[in-house]
């Protein structure tokens, strides 16, 4: 069969065509719900990336950040990194006699959930310091790994690796196909969250910025240089602490940025700051069912943990965020729903 070199060209274009289009109408999104939050994260992303808008965003300045408890997993009704630390006061007891008669630590041996539940954030911070420090940084990375791969939930009787949030999974993978970089940024610690970031999240250990230990550089009896975490705070990523940190490690300001609670006000509020375009979501706990209500924003139970309140609903709303409702917006909040 004889075929001229325009026809040629032409059935090219067409096969061409033919295998991008399904690409090209697939849904990105596909456990949200039709609506806002949905229509926002796309018309940013097409905005941002498409050559020629005015909105155009270059690929080094196409920067995500996600604080991590209450919007990409589970945070209720306690933070996992919590439960890891009082699962340590537990394994190291017998290397601490003198804990069955010290608090806090004491509570936590005698598994008594009322003074538990009292712990300030002192007495927290003292449990950490003797959990998470006086080794290498190896070890306490070799720790965290063992003990996500087996830990589990109690409400849903799930590994905490599988009560990730399938919708922000989603928008993750959204960003980062269209050539964004997707940054962790969270009030926890943040050696505890490079210990699965990148299996679970697809995030690279050097995409994660967290609350940090101080590390000191030494010597093993060997003679080899390590790295020690001393008992002493480094970094506090929460509240104005994220901005701050994310300016020490980026040196700019994300364009879009997804908090869930009064924590993540100002990473949000940095985000909002860049000239052009620019995407702030928070995550509302608003589905008791499926997952957890609380707030008090909306008239909706009170909490210390994740708290959402009435005056950062308030500024989403006078500036313009976009607040998503788990409820409303979320066909499924976890990949095992169906």
């Amino acid at each position: 069969m004889n075929i001229t070199r325009r026809e040629l060209s032409k059935l090219s274009t067409g096969l061409f065509l033919a295998v991008i289009a399904p690409a090209q109408t697939q849904d990105p999104l596909p456990s949200w719900k039709d609506g806002r939050s949905k229509k926002a994260i796309i018309d940013f992303v097409q905005a941002t990336t498409t050559k020629g808008s005015p909105q155009f965003v270059r690929l080094e300045e196409r920067i995500a950040t996600f604080d991590q408890d209450g919007t990409l997993w589970v945070e209720h009704p306690i933070y996992s990194q919590v439960v890891f630390a009082l699962d340590r006061v537990v394994a190291l007891a017998a290397q601490h006699p003198e804990w069955k008669r010290t608090e806090p630590f004491k509570a936590v041996l005698a598994n008594d959930k009322a003074a538990i539940a009292k712990l300030t954030i002192k007495d927290l911070e003292e449990i950490v310091f003797a959990t998470h420090a006086g080794m290498t940084v190896n070890a306490f990375q070799t720790i965290a790994e063992d003990w996500i791969a087996a830990a589990s939930d109690h409400r849903f009787g799930r590994r905490y690796t599988e009560l990730i949030y399938q919708p922000m999974l989603e928008v993750m993978s959204y960003l980062r196909a269209s050539g964004y970089k997707t940054y962790i940024v969270t009030g926890g610690g943040q050696d505890f969250v490079r210990a699965y970031s990148d299996k679970i999240y697809g995030v690279p250990i050097n995409q994660v910025i967290g609350s940090a230990l101080d590390t000191h550089y030494t010597y093993n009896d060997k003679g080899q240089g390590i790295l020690i975490r001393p008992p002493k705070l480094l970094l506090n990523n929460n509240f104005s602490g994220k901005p701050e940190d994310i300016y020490l490690f980026l040196g700019r300001a994300p364009r879009a940025a997804f908090g869930n609670s009064t924590g993540d006000q100002q990473m949000l509020e940095f985000a909002k700051s860049c000239t052009g375009a620019s995407l702030a979501m928070l995550v509302h706990h608003d589905d008791a069912k499926r997952e957890y209500a609380y707030g008090p924003a909306g008239g909706l139970p009170d909490t210390k943990i994740g708290t959402f309140s009435q005056a950062l609903m308030d500024e989403a709303k006078k500036d313009g965020w976009i607040v998503i409702s788990m409820k409303d917006d979320w066909k499924r909040i976890f990949a095992f729903q169906t």
